[in-house]
């Protein structure tokens, strides 16, 4: 019966969603599948665990989730599960597909799901609250670590480390002292990724300045390759993103200018552009998460870990970048992994809401949970709207 009224409540949902798509695979869960695992009190093992995986895209954006899908190949490959424990959903908008998303996983038996972009939170904390039978785990938000529940989990890198990083290889390049950033939302995580940067290019150049615009898309190619576009038409000379496509990169490339990439090693895409990039390996917390599910362990409810972990990171420096830029970084991350707080003072910052900080030297920020929550604008960095 539980099963029946699950599959209704999935076409159900499939109705009531427009436009919604889903990447086909051999593995994508459906009703001939049978529920197995902790779903029915069995034991779990290696052999019969089986993880749901929920993408706003799709490898073809070659950034965010292309790296999530190869954070889990890694983690198959470590674990020495099989391509039919792996059930994947591509293509997931963040409203009730998440929601449809989520059931047909459920009832392709899966014991653990990851949800892997901001809005699906409310989607993944309504069915860790409905099904306390399976672990439920959301990357970049905060409701799912915060509910109290054993069975919801939050994790995020601190991917602000590896910003840092490129950030230096940026100041250490541009020409025109002026950077420009394309990103995807106002939001704290993409704030405090761009301030990040911004501090690292600072380090090295004090003369720097960076301006930032707003696709308010977290992936749209188009979009993105005109904001690069007209960030470049004002006068910017080196480019960085937190957008989910290559397009910053290869516009920065088709114009004669220079980039950092994000999310993959985008020198792929644009060789003769690309610095470093600031890069994850999700497969890191993968990994730990399900081997503390196979082992009994408890998992953490919220997680972060930065370079010292491995879990973010930035490419080898490219032929591209400015002389002593290795040395540059190789100094700041031997700094950042000893313990050092990249938002460290003196730093002086106003919010949208017109809160300020303003840190003196020796003062630091701590983010006080995976998810960011940085969300002042500091001095030297322009938001153009």
């Amino acid at each position: 019966m539980k099963k029946l009224l699950a599959v209704l409540l999935a076409a159900l949902m499939l109705f009531a969603v427009v436009g919604c798509s889903s990447e086909p695979a051999a593995n994508d869960g459906g009703d001939d599948q049978n529920v197995e695992g902790a779903q029915t009190g069995e034991e779990l093992t290696k052999d019969n665990i089986k993880i749901g995986f929920i993408y706003i895209g799709d490898a073809s954006d070659g950034g965010y989730s292309y790296t999530h899908i190869q954070g889990t190949q890694k983690m198959k490959e470590t674990l020495g599960l099989s391509d039919d424990q792996i059930v994947e959903k591509f293509n997931i908008t963040e409203d009730a597909a998440c929601e449809t998303a989520i059931n047909e996983l459920i009832e392709a038996g899966c014991n653990a799901i990851f949800g892997t972009s901001f809005g699906y939170d409310a989607y993944m904390l309504a069915a860790a609250e409905a099904h306390p039978e399976i672990q439920f785990f959301h990357a970049s938000g905060t409701q799912c670590g915060q509910s109290g529940l054993e069975n919801a989990h939050n994790y995020f890198g601190k991917i602000y480390e590896a910003r840092y990083l490129a950030g230096i290889a940026a100041g250490l390049k541009t020409e025109t002292n002026v950077l420009g950033y394309v990103t995807a939302m106002p939001f704290a995580e993409c704030i405090s990724g761009f301030t990040a940067f911004y501090l690292g290019a600072k380090s090295v150049n004090p003369d720097v300045t960076m301006k930032v615009m707003y696709t308010n898309s977290w992936a749209d190619a188009t979009k993105e390759a005109q904001v690069a576009q007209a960030l470049i038409d004002a006068g910017c000379d080196v480019l960085s993103l937190h957008a989910d496509t290559t397009s910053t990169v290869t516009t920065a490339e088709a114009n004669g200018v220079w980039a950092c990439g994000y999310n993959s090693d985008m020198a792929l895409a644009a060789p003769d552009a690309v610095l470093v990039s600031a890069v994850w390996d999700w497969s890191q917390y993968l990994v730990m998460a399900v081997n503390e599910m196979l082992g009994g362990e408890a998992v953490p409810a919220d997680y972060t870990a930065g370079l010292s972990e491995g879990f973010v990171d930035i490419t080898e420096v490219t032929d591209v970048c400015a002389e002593g830029t290795a040395e540059a970084i190789a100094e700041a991350r031997e700094k950042i992994e000893s313990g050092w707080n990249v938002f460290s003072g003196p730093i002086h910052g106003v919010a949208a809401d017109g809160t300020e900080i303003n840190l003196a030297e020796g003062e630091e920020f701590v983010e006080p949970l995976s998810a960011p929550s940085w969300t002042y604008i500091v001095d030297g960095i322009e938001v153009i709207e």
